[in-house]
């Protein structure tokens, strides 16, 4: 096999590769869309034809999550709770990092009747998220970090959570709803904290502007 051969070959399959990897993103982003507006069956969709493509997809949006986190959590959204149980143990199979994907398998083994397993991997997966957000508020507390939870109303909710989970009894409904107001919140998050950010730069940009 000639050089001029085999490196034809390799531009290939990377061009395979990086249009893959642009169509997945494409249409992880038509499935976000979808899935904060409550659209859920069409989010799946999307999240699922991502996945397909680009099995290692992660969106660095915030919390780091691989593409099947969120086809998981679009399963859960939907009551598919075995497409959800086995989508989200794929993505921490891929990213054992993903603490939205091991939230969101605890609520899904709440729901399921395995409960002893549930608490351990939600309480994991809150007190994850509640690193992430102390971390990024304070390493980047001068950039957008600052914009991120700045009233603490997640990390509120979740140390509430986790001192109920320490606790002698467990409030399952009210387990269940904290967890997926985290969940949720964590994901309008992103959009709250990049318009934020936005509009901090814009007003920075505007007061420089008026300097001699």
């Amino acid at each position: 096999m000639s050089k001029t051969y085999v490196g034809l070959l390799l531009s290939v399959v990377f061009l395979f590769t990086g249009c893959a990897s642009f169509q997945a993103s494409q249409n992880f982003n038509s499935g976000r869309q979808a899935f904060i507006t409550g659209k859920y069956d069409t989010a799946q969709s999307y999240f699922r034809n991502a996945a397909q493509l680009d099995p290692g997809y992660i969106s660095y949006n915030g919390v780091p999550q691989n593409i099947w986190s969120y086809v998981g959590r679009a399963d859960y959204a939907t009551g598919r709770l075995t497409d959800a149980r086995q989508a989200l143990e794929r993505a921490l199979s891929i990213y054992s990092d993903d603490t939205t994907a091991r939230l969101y398998l605890g609520l899904t083994l709440a729901r399921e009747g395995e409960r002893q397993r549930s608490l351990k991997e939600i309480g994991l997966g809150m007190k994850g998220i509640y690193d992430w957000l102390e971390a990024t508020g304070q390493s980047q507390r001068f950039s957008f970090g600052q914009f991120w939870d700045p009233q603490r109303k997640i990390r509120s909710e979740i140390q509430v959570t986790l001192a109920m989970l320490s606790g002698p009894e467990i409030d399952w409904p009210k387990l269940l709803e904290s967890g997926e107001w985290i969940g949720n919140s964590m994901e309008e998050e992103i959009d709250r904290a990049q318009r934020d950010e936005y509009l901090d730069h814009s007003r920075q940009s505007e007061g420089g502007g008026d300097e001699p």
